[in-house]
């Protein structure tokens, strides 16, 4: 399954659980307004690690955090080539 779909399947799951309403995901989505409040978040972060088997935001690089949709695959795409 492509990296994209496994993030948004992560993001409907979790607003799901968490009864949330999920904007549609778009790249251009950003984060603070796709309805997801922060334990939603570490949610998603932390089911994301147990699916692929890292975590990007454990690494002490980080210069910037993902502010929409697309720079969240974009980040966790960007960092699978590591692991």
């Amino acid at each position: 399954m492509p990296l994209r779909d496994i993030i948004a399947a992560q993001f409907w799951e979790v607003a799901h659980q968490q009864r949330c309403t999920l904007a549609p995901l778009s790249d251009d989505l950003e984060l603070m307004r796709s309805g997801l409040d922060s334990l939603s978040f570490a949610l998603i972060v932390a089911r994301l690690e147990e699916a692929l088997g890292f975590n990007p935001f454990e690494s002490a690089d980080i210069t910037g955090f993902p502010t929409t949709f697309g720079d969240f695959v974009n980040f966790y795409g960007s960092c699978s080539h590591r692991h």
